[in-house]
This record gives structure tokens, sequence and C-alpha cells, in this order.
């Protein structure tokens, strides 16, 4: 019987967090964007820098472990968003990742469970994510209860964009 454990991600599992990225990447956005984007957005969100900075700002990290094994991640912070405005509080889905040799385990739906927690327990309404929508994880949050709410544009720099759902769970 598999076994899936979700621990807090350290500031020290910065390595781990990449090292998914670089492997998840690749077969999850390289029939979307161009090896270049992928090459600077990795960079951009990953590096060690990015990642301590990430920690710093309040970024919520866990890592699923499968059977003794380390095999995704997610992370998960505070809004901020329109709605506060509104007096409600929302959270943001940031990062969910796992190993494609874990997909169907029921990884991506624990790292996802976990969020949801976090989320409520900080009071928060509701949880938003941002999906490119050629990414098949669309119809992996839609299955999870997300509604698609607005189609987005981002613009990331360089000349690249990511070009988004953002989806959003009400509790």
């Amino acid at each position: 019987m598999s076994e899936i454990k979700i621990r807090p991600a350290l500031l020290e599992d910065r390595a781990f967090i990449r090292s998914v990225s670089e492997r998840t990447w690749p077969s999850t956005y390289g029939h979307i964007i161009s090896q270049e984007q992928i090459d600077f957005m990795l960079d951009w969100m990953y590096s060690d820098t990015s990642l301590a900075e990430q920690f710093e700002k309040g970024h919520q990290f866990y890592i699923a472990n499968l059977n003794g094994e380390d095999i995704g991640f997610c992370s998960v912070s505070a809004g901020p968003t329109k709605e506060e405005a509104n007096d409600q509080k929302a959270h943001k889905l940031n990062k969910l990742y796992v190993l494609p040799i874990a997909h169907g385990t029921g990884a991506g739906k624990a790292l996802l469970n976990k969020a949801i927690e976090v989320a409520k327990s900080e009071n928060s309404t509701s949880l938003f994510l941002q999906v490119n929508k050629h990414n098949n994880a669309y119809t992996f949050y839609l299955k999870n209860g997300f509604l698609k709410e607005s189609e987005y544009k981002f613009d990331i720099g360089n000349g690249f964009f990511m070009d988004d759902y953002v989806m959003r769970l009400h509790f």
C-alpha cells in the first residue's frame, strides 16, 4: 500500500524544488512554450535567490513523499486580491508539480488538499490559481471543484507571456 505524506518544506529544500521543476516542465510545457521561455521562467521562479525570496514573503511550500521518496511539491500564499477589498480573504496556489513517474499516485490531490487546508486554516474564503490554457492540469483543477474565473495574458518580461486561466475554488 502506497502512503503519501505531506511535510512543510524548508529553505534547504530549494534544490529539490528546483529539480522537480526542471524534470516536470519539459513534459508539461514543451509543447506549449519555447525552450527559451521555459529556461527564462525556471530561472525567474526557481533560482536559489527567487525561492529564498518566496520563502521570505511567506509562501508556504510543502513536499509530497511517497514511500520514503520525495516526489512533488506545492506552494501557497495569502492573496492579495481584489476580493480582499470586499472583506473576502483569498489564498493563491502558486505552484503544484509532481514528478511524471509519480503521476496517478494521488500525490497531486494530496498536495492540493494541503493547500486548501492551509487556506481554510487562515480563514480564506477561496483558493485561486493560474494555469496555462493548454496545460492538462486545467482538467485536474476542474475535477477538484475549481471554476474558470477569467483568462489573462501576463507579461513576464523578455518578450514572454503566460497565457493563463485564472481559476478559483470557493469554500
